[in-house]
């Protein structure tokens, strides 16, 4: 692989052979789903979506947000969502007084309720700031979901539905990650607004 044309004729093939494999895991696709109606119900009932990530994954975080609140593809209402990886003077006040592993968990202990949901998106499933989100989550009653990748790691135990995205390397699990995402999107705003994409 000596050229850009092969290079990327290589990347596109794992990334098309990673999503082949994931059509296949039925009891993820089944978690999926089960996510997605989730996050309908909070909706439904008044609620909020928090998601949060690390490098890439912050990334994808705020693109996800921007989704839900200006629109995927359809005119309709904005759905409430937000990235908590955006603000500086949140970020660095969280991580200069209680540290880095803090910056997530702080900001849902402020913020959110039990009508809200959180999605943490980790391509290792090892991120600790994202942990310790799902563990106040879980004391404050909130549901979550993560987008992983690997085994799912340490976040998989503490998370209501973990969905891992095959693939060995972290592109690759990322590009699974922003179908997940495009399509949660697609399908709430399906359920909320009965439109059809």
């Amino acid at each position: 692989m000596h050229n850009a044309t092969e290079m990327l004729k290589h990347n596109l093939l794992v990334s098309i052979s990673a999503k082949q494999q994931f059509l296949q895991q039925q009891e993820q696709l089944s978690l999926f789903s089960s996510a997605v109606q989730q996050v309908v119900e909070c909706y439904r009932k008044g609620g909020r979506l928090y998601i949060a990530g690390n490098g890439g994954s912050a990334a994808d975080a705020q693109h996800l947000a921007a989704e839900f609140v200006s629109k995927l593809a359809k005119v309709r209402a904005p759905l409430a969502a937000e990235a908590l990886t955006v603000d500086s003077s949140i970020l660095t006040a969280i991580g200069n007084d209680y540290g880095y592993d803090q910056i997530f968990s702080r900001q849902i202990e402020g913020k959110m309720t039990d009508k809200d949901i959180f999605l943490g998106i980790t391509t290792s499933g090892q991120s600790p700031n994202i942990i310790n989100a799902l563990e106040k989550c879980r004391q404050m009653a909130i549901p979550t979901i993560i987008f992983t990748g690997r085994d799912g790691g340490a976040a998989k135990a503490h998370a209501d539905y973990c969905i891992v995205a095959p693939g060995d390397a972290t592109s690759t699990i990322q590009e699974i990650h922003i179908v997940l995402a495009h399509t949660l999107c697609e399908c709430v705003e399906q359920a909320i607004f009965n439109t059809n994409i």
